[in-house]
């Protein structure tokens, strides 16, 4: 199936598209940058738009040999979903809440069914119906009133992340005139069924505004404004339906105000103020909060205070602070305690018992994924759980924490022949070359893998945020697994595997970590005869794009080809705009250049930098017209620059999503087309054709 001769990509690089360089003097700090293709980031212009055509056409003509395997991947990937299918129903006010999907149709429907159900479905939403005559509909935002009367929804149709919310009376069918346009999407009732908040954007794209809205009413009331840029503001109600709260978080900073929810015309009121490094959110239950913090407590710890004296100087401490353990969520119940929390770099679930003895839920692999779901009642000794590895798809329990006895709702079905047992995960360790940092890694296979290095192998990572890239299992995987790919997730610093530490020590000045963390687990997979540099391939989204871009430029001749998909790759220049969305809410991420130190600092790894005359691994390149994320022409201009100065004679190809933006298409089954074509394009370069 594989040899060793070059794919018949190369039989097809023709003359590739050539965008027009327009220099632009850049001067910061007495340092000057020319930027050849500065003038990419003019959406509207129809030069812009012919030169991402023109490569679109070139991608098409590089990739035409695969267009039947593109089909018959994309058809194969599709034949393992079931198409008719159901959510586990939660219950929630007497109702019955689930999506489920038809054979066939891109998009949910949204139901309920009243109190039992054997009883009549009720369709809220066939998001199927709505979408007609759009190329891109994203339902976002379904709240329905406690009277149950009542849906709150909202609909974005540009893949800007900018919803219009609506709202439609469930009794009737009718929609209401009161539409609400530019917002983040979500809404909250108040507890009289008329009263509706919801969040505003700036033009960056920022949360900075929440508003009061009346029914019938059209004129808006204000009732925060986040004046600070670094911050994101939010409301949501408490589980207990007794509070509204306004949240406002930075990077390392949070803030939280509370209101009765039988009062929205009230004031609502700081829980505690605002702080340099202090995050902290809450859970209520009866006449206390529950909140976690990190003040004094890297890996968070559990407090409590009085409804009434929320301020940090009546917390009391509830679970000590742990130097190996995060605390990352909290469900509360009438009887018990469940904490999210990473231990041993996994994400588990920890049960504390009111009265008896504290314990973890415990599972047979040693890499899995287990979380709390949808858990709305108090007064129960059920939990509902997720469970995911990177051979066990994900899986929905119900799990009695009196007994402790598991109860399997729902296992994702895998159409055709899976079976989970036909596949080999492992769990290991791969010392850094700090000789400090053990980085874990996650990796599955076909059984019956031979570690001679033979096989192709595709490392995929992230490492931002402090966002952990858990193991997890993925059917659309399974078309590189029979291939004979293994399959690695590379937890490399800048997520929190490790706890907090493990962030820290993935950003700002220590950013670089994440990066050769990445490199050196690739190192070791070839040195442990997982595979071999001319089978060795990276892939990397948004943030892990930027991974993607660092890690050939500092270690090119390791990877045979890389992926990277809406890639954050322009680092200084779009940290320099604050007209940009996101940027100046991520100066505690990756630094503010307007201070030498990190503006030196960024621009040493900065993809678009650090572009040399040398040769680079083929390259797929992916990204949407409209991102709000990460703008189209941080790709663009990156793959401009690297065809105008690399050596070598790989291929080099940008996909442009001309309709969609950061999350690529809408539909259920439309974006497995994008990964059908990275899947062929990985294939291809190891002469793999069906």
């Amino acid at each position: 199936m594989t040899s060793s001769h070059p794919s018949k990509m190369y039989q097809h690089l023709a003359q590739a598209p050539k965008a027009a360089i327009k220099p632009k003097k850049l001067v910061k700090h007495g340092d000057t940058r020319i930027d050849p293709y500065y003038w990419l980031n003019q959406r509207e212009n129809p030069e812009v738009i012919h030169y991402l055509e023109a490569e679109n056409a070139y991608t098409d003509k590089v990739m035409s040999h695969t267009k039947k395997f593109q089909g018959d991947l994309f058809q194969e990937i599709k034949s393992r979903i079931k198409e008719t299918d159901m959510s586990v129903p939660y219950k929630k006010n007497g109702y019955w809440y689930y999506t489920r999907f038809e054979e066939g149709k891109e998009y949910p429907i949204f139901c309920r069914k009243a109190q039992n159900l054997d009883n009549q479905e009720e369709i809220m939403l066939n998001v199927n119906e709505m979408a007609k005559g759009h190329d891109y509909y994203q339902v976002g935002g379904l709240s329905v009133s406690p009277d149950n009367r009542l849906l709150a929804y909202s609909v974005d149709t540009v893949s800007r992340r900018k919803y219009t919310i609506y709202v439609k009376d469930l009794k009737t069918g009718e929609l209401f005139k009161d539409i609400i346009p530019n917002t983040t999407g979500s809404t909250v009732w108040a507890n009289d069924n008329k009263t509706l908040f919801f969040t505003k954007k700036d033009k960056t794209l920022r949360a900075f505004k929440i508003y009061r809205h009346k029914l019938g009413n059209k004129r808006d009331v204000l009732v925060f404004h986040e004046k600070d840029p670094i911050y994101n503001c939010y409301i949501y109600k408490t589980k207990s339906n007794k509070f509204l709260v306004i949240g406002s978080d930075a990077t390392l900073s949070s803030e939280m105000r509370i209101l009765d929810a039988d009062n929205p015309t009230g004031k609502f009121k700081i829980f505690q103020p605002r702080e340099r490094n202090h995050e902290y959110h809450i859970a209520h239950f009866e006449d206390k909060f529950y909140v976690i913090t990190n003040w004094n407590a890297q890996n968070f710890r559990l407090m409590e205070t009085p409804v009434a004296t929320t301020e940090k100087a009546n917390w009391q401490e509830v679970i000590p602070h742990s130097e190996t353990v995060l605390i990352s969520n909290i469900d509360v119940f009438k009887d018990y305690l469940v904490l999210s929390e990473r231990k041993d770099a996994t994400e588990q679930i920890h049960i504390l018992p009111v009265k008896g003895k504290d314990y973890y839920i415990s599972f047979k692999e040693k890499a899995f994924s287990a979380y709390p779901t949808t858990n709305l009642d108090f007064d129960t000794k059920t939990l509902r759980f997720s469970y995911t590895s990177m051979t066990t798809p994900r899986s929905v329990f119900d799990f009695d924490m009196e007994s402790q006895q598991k109860t399997l709702l729902k296992e994702q079905e895998v159409l055709g022949n899976f079976d989970k047992n036909n596949y080999q995960s492992e769990r290991i360790f791969v010392t850094a070359r700090d000789g400090k940092a053990r980085i874990p890694v996650s990796i599955v296979y076909k059984k019956g893998l031979k570690k001679d290095g033979s096989a192709p192998l595709l490392e995929y990572g992230y490492g931002s945020y402090g966002y952990s890239m858990d193991p997890y299992f993925s059917s659309v995987r399974l078309s590189l697994l029979d291939r004979g790919f293994v399959y690695v997730i590379a937890h490399v610093r800048g997520g929190q595997e490790w706890g907090r530490q493990w962030y820290e020590d993935g950003k700002l000045l220590k950013k670089k970590n994440t990066f050769t963390d990445f490199i050196d687990v690739g190192k070791y997979l070839v040195r442990h005869k997982y595979t071999s540099p001319d089978r060795l391939f990276a892939q990397g989204g948004s943030a892990g794009g930027l991974l993607m871009g660092a890690v050939i430029n500092m270690a090119p001749e390791l990877y045979k080809g890389v992926i990277a998909q809406v890639p954050f790759v322009d680092v200084l220049t779009t940290m320099l705009d604050e007209s940009i969305p996101l940027t100046t809410g991520e100066y505690d991420e990756w630094g503010n250049p307007n201070d030498p130190v990190y503006y030196n600092y960024i621009k040493s790894y900065s993809p678009y930098d650090n572009i040399e005359a040398k040769d680079y691994p083929a390259l797929l390149v992916t990204t949407g017209l409209h991102d709000s994320q990460v703008q189209y022409w941080e790709p663009a201009k990156w793959v401009a620059k690297l065809r105008a100065t690399k050596t070598d004679q790989n291929p080099l190809l940008l996909h442009t999503n001309m309709e969609t933006g950061h999350s690529g298409a809408s539909g259920r089954f439309e974006y497995l087309k994008e990964v059908a074509l990275g899947y062929a394009f990985l294939l291809d370069l190891m002469n793999i054709e069906n």
